[in-house]
């Protein structure tokens, strides 16, 4: 990919207003990163968005689990307000995720990735750097070497970035998602100009580099991997792999969904988050 400027338009920071959480902000050696604070008494839950998910865009989960737990959504780095640069590793993002856990002084929290920010969330875990309640993997990709290629290549991220480059909106967003919510067509359509190009270059390289299957068998207990019926990343051998590896996990399918699993079948899967979260909120 050519790198173009990052950029948040004034209508994509004037959803903030609209948004029930506080900006906190963290760093990670020299890396600014932004977290939106949903507050409350709950035990923390650090969300971790997926490649071209700045944190915003997990609003509409967030603030349906104000009243079993205090969400905290990270712009993972090079999305959405937080810097970018550095090498866009996984270990390099689970260090980001720990520097959150101890810049906030967030005591024991569970952490839940979708996608990208699931592999992220397996790894931090792995690394046992700071203390965790438990882990929720939503539909995290299973490519990596030896495997079979993601399932959305890096050509199609770049015609979205273009897009939103040039200037989108929903109704374009639209023809690529028709299925999701008129309100996450518009989050995307303001907010996708903010993702860094070569973090999703070398991130998509990561999912052909990196094999989740390397981390998941040492994914300490509890943790659960909600996947989508439907899902070209998780697929029925994905599943029935993790399975095998990891057999204190439990694993719960979503129907009616593929890989966006909240923007696919929201009610069902944020159903199934919360009674993924509740043995780990003790």
């Amino acid at each position: 990919m050519t790198t173009h400027i990052r950029c948040v338009p004034q209508s994509a920071l004037a959803d903030l207003a609209d948004v029930p959480a506080t900006s906190r902000w963290v760093r990670s050696g020299a890396t600014r990163l932004h977290v939106l604070d949903y507050g409350g008494p709950g035990v923390p839950l650090v969300v971790i968005p997926g490649i071209t998910s700045p944190a915003v865009t997990m609003d509409f989960v967030a603030r349906e689990l104000t009243g079993l737990v205090h969400p905290l959504v990270l712009d993972v780095r090079g999305r959405g307000l937080s810097d970018g640069g550095g090498t866009y590793t996984l270990e390099e993002y689970a260090e980001d995720v720990e520097a959150v856990v101890t810049g906030l002084g967030l005591d024991r929290p569970v952490l839940f990735g979708h996608s990208m920010g699931a592999r992220v969330a397996a790894v931090t875990a792995v690394r046992s750097k700071v203390a965790l309640r438990g882990t929720v993997l939503g539909d995290p990709p299973m490519s990596g070497p030896g495997r079979g290629p993601y399932p959305t290549t890096l050509e199609a991220f770049a015609g979205h970035l273009a897009q939103a480059r040039r200037g989108t909106d929903a109704d374009e967003v639209a023809l690529a998602w028709p299925s999701w919510p008129r309100r996450e067509q518009e989050l995307r359509a303001r907010w996708l100009s903010s993702c860094d190009e070569e973090a999703i270059a070398a991130t998509h390289r990561g999912f052909e580099t990196e094999d989740f299957f390397d981390w998941w068998p040492s994914v300490p207990a509890p943790t659960a991997l909600l996947y989508g019926a439907d899902s070209p990343v998780v697929t029925a051998a994905g599943a029935a792999e993790a399975t095998r590896l990891l057999p204190t996990a439990a694993l719960t399918v979503i129907p009616d969904a593929g890989h966006m699993l909240f923007w696919d079948n929201f009610p069902t899967a944020l159903t199934a988050l919360r009674e993924a979260l509740r043995p780990m909120l003790t």
